[in-house]
């Protein structure tokens, strides 16, 4: 069964085809991929490479991981899986009172029973 493995420290010189190389040193590449900035294009410096057996993949981390790859040190780890991220198009903290998003700061003063604002004065 192919593993996958994480590739840090990666040059923003290294192409997927020079890292495909660098690791054939230690067996057979099913894929090799560099991590782009959709916004920039450029290498976010981290990718992933597939090797085609679990052990071909332990013998790529124990031999290349801190290895000189395009004048950097390399760092290789077992890659987790992808946890599925949830898109509800808020935009992060925006949006605002009708929208859903942002944050409401009145919300921290308020008394869940009577709906009295705790910070003193009057109530919104």
């Amino acid at each position: 069964m192919a593993k996958k493995l994480f590739v840090g420290g990666i040059s923003w010189d290294t192409t997927e085809s020079s890292l495909k190389d660098f690791f054939a040193k230690a067996g057979t590449v099913i894929s090799a991929t560099i991590i782009i900035d959709r916004y920039t294009g450029k290498s976010k410096g981290f990718g992933f490479v597939e090797m085609s057996t679990d052990e071909e993949a332990e013998k790529a981390k124990n031999e290349l991981n801190g290895q000189n790859l395009d004048g950097r040190s390399i760092a290789i780890n077992e890659a987790r899986p992808q946890q599925p991220r949830e898109n509800n198009y808020s935009g992060g903290n925006g949006g605002g009172r009708n929208y859903g998003g942002g944050n409401d700061r009145r919300k921290d003063y308020r008394d869940d029973r009577r709906g009295r604002d705790r910070r003193g004065g009057g109530g919104y």
